[in-house]
């Protein structure tokens, strides 16, 4: 399978084609035509669940002659052009497209046509994106890894028999693969920075409530807990996530992300507090390879010699987090009601994990809400002593697709939590961080870090994985 390095002029970036498409070089339905070329060579990466290839090329077309009027001045052409016209994107198979399936990764219920856009897509509609259709994913986006009853397994196109991540996994490895520009994903406990981390991508995790689509029904889910998913962009380089990440949360900081990027050489003097402790450690034996204490090591030299202030920190976590992280990250499956024949259909992680929060009482909900509450508050001030937190990125190499399937309900959730033991903490913390790779192995696989930033400093992470990336090696 290519990858992105195998992609010509102007595809190899989206900041490039996003200038081609406004120079008159190419048009939308000639780029569209590319990405939809690029996916039907690959189906075997299981990127897809769902090419919505006439809608594209139409949207295309009205993306093209609005180009022209532009060029052409008349009234209409004077007003200032959507940022990413006629760019091509894909949405997850969890989230509404008006007019495309959504199956939401589960065979337990016919897939229903949306009505209406999740408001992040309807973001990104007006922006001026052409979107190709539905990307993989896991049940309900419920594990790291995008396998399913509905369509293939998504895989990693670095490592086709390993798993891309998830719940964002194929749309990164879409991206990675050339298949797509850059994606928005959606991260409730690691699901933009894991598929980011697996596929050598960049990927931010915005702090809840920065894209405004995600709090429409406010900031805290319905037991009480902070709200752990958010949206933000999964991109080959630093420059294109922030493209992408200022048109998903225009107007009110239009590009202020691709103008830090575009200073990050400026960006100096940061206090960076380094860890490798986890939440998960009194729970899990958390182990990581070498690979991944390379990357870290390696992270923090690189910070420094670009004039950071980089020390060890000796953070203390809640021993109870794996627990109560556990009940509040299944909570609301006890939400969703089936039939016995529709529970027959759920993956058994799923239904397993639905069973479990059933058996939980109301106020059982709403005391470990309280919970999660209280760790967000911890690790903010904890944190907040710092500009940035840097961690490992993932524990080990991705695994195998269909090893986590094999095991037992309860044992495939714990090698989820071995494998991304950093993650999680963020989306309670309600904190932004980016997941940035920073080296390869021999057989091609990545190794990433994560920077864990404070409230609103999404462009200076951005910054940071520009600094971080400019001196990528193997």
């Amino acid at each position: 399978m290519g990858t992105f390095a195998s992609q010509p002029e102007p595809f190899a970036s989206a900041v490039g084609l996003q200038d081609s498409l406004r120079r008159g070089d190419l048009s939308a339905v000639e780029a569209t035509e590319h990405y939809l070329g690029r996916i039907a060579a690959l189906p075997e990466l299981g990127a897809f669940v769902t090419v919505t290839d006439e809608t594209a090329l139409g949207d295309a077309r009205a993306a093209d002659a609005l180009f022209a009027r532009w060029r052409g001045g008349d009234a209409e052409g004077q007003r200032e052009l959507p940022a990413l016209l006629g760019i091509p994107t894909a949405h997850k198979d969890i989230v509404d497209a008006a007019g495309v399936p959504t199956s939401s990764g589960s065979a337990a219920r016919p897939s229903q046509i949306a009505a209406a856009d999740h408001p992040v897509v309807a973001q990104l509609r007006a922006s001026g994106t052409v979107s190709l259709g539905k990307t993989q994913v896991p049940e309900f986006g419920l594990t790291s890894y995008s396998e399913n009853l509905v369509a293939a397994p998504a895989r990693n196109p670095l490592a086709p028999a390993r798993t891309p991540g998830g719940s964002s996994g194929g749309s990164a490895a879409a991206v990675a693969a050339g298949l797509l520009p850059f994606a928005p994903g959606s991260d409730g406990g690691g699901s933009i920075r894991i598929p980011a981390l697996a596929c050598g991508l960049i990927g931010l995790k915005p702090g809840l409530g920065t894209v405004p689509g995600d709090v429409t029904r406010g900031y805290e889910d319905s037991f009480g807990a902070p709200v752990l998913t958010v949206s933000g962009p999964i991109a080959r380089t630093p420059a294109d996530a922030a493209l992408l990440m200022d048109a998903m949360t225009a107007p009110s900081s239009r590009g202020a992300h691709s103008d830090a990027v575009h200073r990050a050489a400026s960006l100096t003097g940061l206090t960076v507090a380094v860890s490798s402790a986890s939440p998960f450690d009194a729970a899990l034996d958390v182990t990581l390879t070498a690979e991944a204490l390379r990357a870290f090591s390696t992270a923090a030299e690189r910070l420094a010699a670009a004039g950071h202030h980089v020390t060890e920190a000796d953070f203390q976590y809640d021993p109870d987090y794996f627990e109560f992280f556990t009940e509040g990250w299944i909570a609301g499956l006890s939400l969703l009601e089936f039939t016995p024949e529709e529970e027959s259909r759920l993956m058994p992680l799923t239904r397993g994990m639905r069973r479990r929060a059933l058996a939980r009482s109301l106020p059982q909900h709403r005391e470990n809400a309280a919970r999660m509450r209280g760790f967000a508050r911890e690790v903010q001030l904890m944190w907040g002593q710092s500009d940035i937190v840097l961690t490992p990125g993932l524990a080990m190499f991705p695994p195998l697709v269909g090893e986590f399937t094999a095991l037992s309900p309860d044992d495939d959730y714990a090698l989820q939590c071995r494998w991304t033991p950093f993650t999680s903490m963020v989306n309670v913390a309600g904190l932004p961080a980016i997941a940035v790779p920073i080296l390869s192995d021999a057989a091609g696989i990545p190794g990433g870090v994560q920077l864990i930033g404070r409230p609103g400093s999404e462009p200076q992470l951005l910054a940071l994985a520009e600094q971080l990336t400019q001196d990528r090696a193997a």
